[in-house]
């Protein structure tokens, strides 16, 4: 029986710095996870029913599923991370661990920001990609996955959630790759790709420039035979400068 297909999202929280590349945050996942155990990832998670319930409130113009998806990733950021991100106006910075308790004992995030009266402003959020594997009778989860990049707000401190991750850490993408090249992380296929192409960036500006100059198409990796070596690729217009590996390297959840 084929796995069943889950909505989720995540999102790549830059930091710029003058004269260098922009920092992006990144977590380890915690070793107990059932999904991408032990590897470097971006802030991000399934979306879920309150996601929905919330867009069907303030979608404004978006779809409803994509609506939903950028809410996941604004609720998921400050559950993982403690960062608000893509609010209208930033919460004060000492309110955001009692928001980030809250959602960890269980409150809906909608409940939460009518409490606080915050507002959620979804164009903060800049699509940059979407992945689906295939769905394979040997996987166990398959995400259908949205990718945002957006600013890392100003006078926040991002901190770990002791639970769904055990590290968090700033790098450029070019680093942050050096670095599992090395053996000091493990970043899985997705991750590898998107670091390729964020590492072709500086800044956010340039980056959210080049994100909406190429339409969201959904990518689904295939098997592929070159030069007698079996390959997993992607497509290659969706600005992607890496679009093959060989499955002898090739990390997977």
């Amino acid at each position: 029986m084929l796995p069943e297909s889950r909505a989720a999202s995540t999102v790549v929280i830059l930091r710029d710095r003058p004269g260098a590349a922009a920092e992006i945050l990144m977590m380890e996942r915690a070793s107990s996870m059932a999904f991408a155990a032990g590897a470097l990832v971006f802030p991000g998670g399934a979306v879920d029913a309150g996601d929905h319930a919330l867009a069907e409130r303030i979608a404004g113009g978006l779809p409803v599923d994509e609506a939903a998806a950028r809410i996941a990733a604004v609720r998921e950021t400050l559950e993982e991370s403690g960062l608000a991100i893509g609010f209208t106006s930033p919460p004060p910075p000492d309110r955001l661990p009692l928001m980030r308790q809250a959602l960890a004992a269980g409150m809906a995030f909608g409940d939460m920001l009518d409490e606080h009266g915050l507002e959620i402003a979804l164009d903060r959020l800049v699509p940059f990609a979407r992945w689906h594997p295939a769905r394979l009778e040997h996987a166990q989860r398959v995400f259908d996955t949205r990718f945002y990049i957006a600013r890392a707000p100003e006078g926040q401190n991002a901190s770990v959630d002791a639970t769904e991750n055990v590290q968090l850490f700033w790098s450029s993408a070019a680093d942050t790759i050096a670095r599992c090249d090395r053996g000091e992380g493990r970043i899985i296929f997705p991750t590898r790709r998107n670091l390729e192409r964020l590492a072709q960036f500086n800044g956010f500006d340039d980056l959210s420039a080049h994100a909406l100059s190429i339409p969201v198409q959904t990518v689904t990796p295939w098997f592929e035979e070159i030069e007698g070596e079996r390959h997993l690729c992607i497509p290659d217009h969706l600005g992607y400068p890496v679009t093959s590996e060989p499955m002898g390297t090739v990390r997977r959840a």
